[in-house]
């Protein structure tokens, strides 16, 4: 069973009481305190909690920002943890593997007892009925003659235990069905190649279910395919390594060119935006009174008194408008000459 101290560390991190700015701002990588396995894809003691193939907690830190930095480096696949995270790797199938041949080796003891017959423990079970029905015999006899001499309360206790021996040896007899029913249901077993399980042939299809989705199973499937990854990635590398470090660098610049393209697209959307918005207050802002004939501002100004001036003040007024006042005295002034 897990302490309530590790089941915290495996659902929120060992670093769960830091606060977000502290949370390992000086791990690198390449820490002795980093799960070197986890940087290569996952730890297996992640795989197999609470079962029997439980593996314990790990002690390391495992950050995915770790990892993808590792990825990132110029030092990926140089440092002998992928090596290292396949050998661990193969060791775990060698030992379920070990598992897997017992289970057949035991299928095949209890095959080969039911067709021999051989000594089991219904053979067992019939030697001591054996044993009863001689002692029985001899009893009868002795019963027999206890009677013929008028010892009759003798023989009424010889006959007693008679009857107990033979209530003994007809559950005796009784006993070895069940043991031939329960091994030939272990005959109707097989063996999970994948996670070494016993599995019942012809089981419901939601108990096989189960199984296939359980911990145990779905953690040896991922070691057996992740080990034949890392053996064609292993040897691609040591092909041709240089092959593999530009096409690292490959991925690396069009990484970086579809950022700076995302970048850019986002900075043209401002811009683009901003000049619309001055566009259109630059539109609010213009006057129609070059369209407007200046007979009609005099007269809107003659008719409001001194609505130009008002205008001025409130911000809104033309120049125009601020003069027009002065406008219809020289008008008026230039029409009485003329009379």
């Amino acid at each position: 069973m897990l302490s309530a101290a590790q089941l915290l560390d495996e659902l929120m991190g060992r670093d769960r009481n830091l606060a977000p700015d502290e949370k390992r701002c000086n791990v690198r990588w390449d820490d002795e305190t980093v799960c070197k396995y986890y940087l290569c894809g996952f730890c297996p003691a992640e795989l197999f909690t609470n079962t029997r193939s439980d593996l314990g907690p790990c002690e390391k830190i495992h950050d995915e920002n770790l990892r993808k930095m590792y990825e990132k480096s110029s030092r990926f696949m140089k440092e002998g943890y992928e090596r290292d995270f396949l050998r661990y790797l193969q060791s775990l199938l060698a030992e379920v593997e070990r598992r897997i041949r017992r289970g057949h080796a035991r299928l095949a003891l209890s095959q080969a007892q039911q067709n021999s017959g051989g000594p089991g423990p219904s053979g067992k079970n019939e030697e001591k009925a054996q044993v009863l029905t001689k002692k029985i015999e001899e009893l009868v006899v002795q019963i027999e003659e206890l009677g013929s001499e008028g010892r009759v309360e003798e023989a009424q206790g010889m006959m007693k235990l008679v009857e107990q021996l033979k209530e003994e040896r007809e559950q005796l007899s009784s006993t070895p069905s069940t043991i031939e029913s329960f091994a030939a249901q272990e005959k109707q077993m097989e063996v999970c190649e994948v996670c070494g399980a016993f599995l019942i042939v012809g089981d419901a299809q939601s108990r096989v279910d189960d199984h296939l989705m359980g911990k145990q199973h779905m953690g040896y499937a991922k070691i057996k395919s992740t080990v034949e990854e890392l053996k064609e990635k292993l040897r691609r590398r040591s092909e041709d390594p240089e092959k593999e470090d530009r096409n690292k660098r490959e991925r690396e610049r069009e990484d970086r060119e579809r950022e700076r393209e995302e970048r850019e697209k986002n900075v043209n959307g401002n811009v683009t935006g901003t000049e619309s918005g001055s566009e259109r207050d630059a539109a609010g802002e213009a006057t129609p009174t070059a369209a407007t004939p200046a007979g009609h501002q005099i007269v809107a100004g003659a008719a409001h008194g001194t609505g130009g001036e008002a205008e001025a003040r409130n911000g809104r007024g033309s120049v125009a408008g601020m003069y027009a006042p002065a406008q219809v005295k020289l008008s008026v002034s230039v029409s009485v000459m003329n009379d």
